[in-house]
């Protein structure tokens, strides 16, 4: 990111102490930032301190007629490759996503043509509110990205989603959004989405209601991140992320083909939904109605276990990710899925409901270490968070 510039809104909240760390491990990887501290904001932190950290004038006053002169909130909003609001409160979403303009932090965000990412920082309840969920679902259409916020024990004694992510998740978030030589250059990985499909006879197939959207969220994700990406999909209407190849497959055979095939890779991630099953034998044509009711018996024979199969592969990726949809006992039917797969990880989600069609998920990451348990987020957002961990983990942090 070296030569790079953000400009970073700094919200009012407790949150807003951990931006000071964030600048601090901006400037190690050589990137310049310039910060808007709300009034708000400045209750926790001093712009004598961010100043000393910049190395900048620290702005906050849209009716400076000293800082109009020297730094227009246009110039100001259009100066930086990527605009950074950490801690996102409440109130400046609201702004955003509603285009309020009536400081310099909500005009700034108003009249930026640069890539925007929210750092979100509330209570839990406040988080989860209608508002606020509203709130992030416009901005997340318009563009905005997001990383976090975490679970975890705030300010305020209560504990949920709400706690703003850590600096360095932040840093990850940014390198990805800035799309240059990010966390995982230099890294390999294979991705698979969707169903597959196996064949009953030439016009009908048994198969599941998988959407393909997470998998190619972090295809995606894992792009921007600077991976060398490959996705193997199933049968869906999506098209293809950005920087990514893809090969499309139908069935569970195939995929499993085509994965071995692409192989050698540093992570694979396995967010398919592969069918179980298939008919022993594929009629060549189409199967008729008999005449006296009687229903076709259809042997049906176990598909390879792709996700066991690559876990013992000679040319296992130093890290396996797996995907447990379940909608029963979800976090512990995962965690026993571990190590019966042979798997690093497992991604855990609850598909009782839209999970599988819809925008949101709400996953557990399930390793040795332990099991981590993930607000409600969008997909893109799992997908940012997920190749967040993966560098965290194939590169270490800093």
């Amino acid at each position: 990111m070296r030569g790079k510039s953000v400009l970073l809104i700094i919200g009012g909240g407790i949150a807003a102490y951990k931006a000071l760390e964030l600048v601090r491990r901006l400037a190690e990887r050589g990137v310049k930032t310039r910060a808007i501290l709300t009034k708000a904001g400045a209750e926790f932190v001093t712009p004598l301190s961010l100043s000393a950290l910049t190395g900048e004038k620290i702005y906050s006053d849209l009716f400076s007629l000293t800082d109009e002169a020297e730094m227009g909130h246009i110039q100001l909003s259009r100066s930086a490759d990527l605009v950074v609001v950490a801690p996102a409160t409440a109130d400046l979403m609201a702004k955003m996503a509603n285009g309020l303009a009536n400081d310099l932090a909500s005009t700034a965000l108003l009249a930026t043509d640069k890539p925007v990412l929210m750092a979100p920082a509330m209570n839990v309840r406040m988080w989860q509110s209608a508002s606020v969920t509203r709130n992030r679902d416009i901005l997340a259409k318009d563009g905005v990205l997001f990383v976090g916020p975490n679970d975890g024990e705030m300010a305020c004694g209560e504990f949920g989603p709400g706690r703003i992510a850590e600096p360095l998740e932040i840093v990850a978030a940014i390198e990805s959004a800035l799309a240059v030589e990010g966390p995982l250059a230099g890294i390999r990985a294979l991705v698979t989405a969707g169903p597959t499909r196996e064949p009953v006879d030439p016009v009908r197939f048994l198969a599941n209601h998988s959407s393909g959207k997470q998998g190619y969220a972090i295809a995606d994700a894992l792009a921007r991140a600077g991976a060398d990406t490959t996705l193997i999909s199933g049968p869906v209407s999506l098209a293809a992320p950005q920087g990514v190849r893809l090969q499309r497959v139908t069935t569970a055979r195939e995929m499993l083909a085509a994965c071995e095939a692409a192989l050698p890779a540093d992570v694979l991630v396995m967010a398919a939904a592969v069918a179980d099953w298939r008919p022993d034998v594929a009629a060549n044509s189409k199967i008729k109605k008999s005449t006296d009711r009687v229903v076709p018996l259809i042997k049906l024979v176990e598909n390879p276990d792709i996700l066991a199969t690559l876990s013992a592969h000679a040319a296992r990726p130093r890290l396996v990710i797996g995907f447990a949809a379940e909608t029963d006992d979800v976090v512990s039917n995962a965690v026993a899925k571990r190590t019966r797969k042979g798997a690093d990880w497992i991604i855990a989600n609850d598909v009782s409901g839209d999970v599988m069609g819809g925008e949101r998920n709400r996953v557990h990451l399930i390793s040795e270490a332990g099991i981590e348990d993930w607000p409600d987020m969008t997909k893109n957002e799992v997908g940012t968070r997920l190749a967040a961990r993966i560098a965290q983990k194939l590169k270490g942090a800093a």
